[in-house]
């Protein structure tokens, strides 16, 4: 009986405002991964809820794959993500992949075109400008520098102009 209501006041935490923080602290995730952690959508199709049960409504789709969403709170299968826009919503498991993509984030002025160079420093030669908003598949980030691929491009971007990446993470 006891762990009908336990349950029961744990899906409350994770539903309502400012409930997240409180679950989060309280239990491990549910995949046994890190949270806040950054993942890609796997589909060009996904569903987005308002909670993390198929009876919960759909907030809206998003329609490209390999997007980079923020992992924010995880409630058995389900996963809370925030995207580079700052929505939020619960998405399936299964539709998210741990494949590493970022997007590029230009400074205040979204005209600024950001650098890729041939190597992690900059002093290297300037191999593409690419604009905000170019989607790039992340192969590694060290000291600040990130190695970036995607449809005619592959090179390294400064760490701080990606969405999708951690300030100073390293991804191998």
């Amino acid at each position: 009986m006891m762990t009908v209501f336990m349950r029961i006041v744990a899906r409350l935490l994770l539903v309502l405002p400012g409930g997240l923080a409180l679950a989060a602290e309280g239990a491990g995730t549910a995949s046994g991964l890190p949270v806040p952690r950054f993942v890609s959508l796997k589909s060009d199709k996904v569903n987005v809820r308002s909670g993390p049960t198929k009876d919960h409504d759909v907030a809206w789709v998003y329609s490209r794959a390999a997007l980079p969403v923020e992992v924010t709170a995880e409630f058995e299968n389900w996963r809370r993500i925030r995207d580079w826009e700052g929505a939020e919503g619960w998405v399936y498991h299964s539709l998210l992949s741990g494949r590493r993509t970022a997007l590029v984030s230009s400074s205040k002025d979204k005209a600024d075109l950001v650098e890729l160079r041939a190597k992690p420093d900059n002093t290297s030669a300037v191999t593409a400008k690419l604009q905000n908003g170019v989607l790039g598949g992340v192969k590694r980030c060290q000291g600040g520098w990130c190695r970036v691929t995607g449809d005619g491009f592959d090179g390294w971007v400064e760490q701080s102009r990606l969405w999708g990446v951690y300030p100073n993470e390293k991804v191998e």
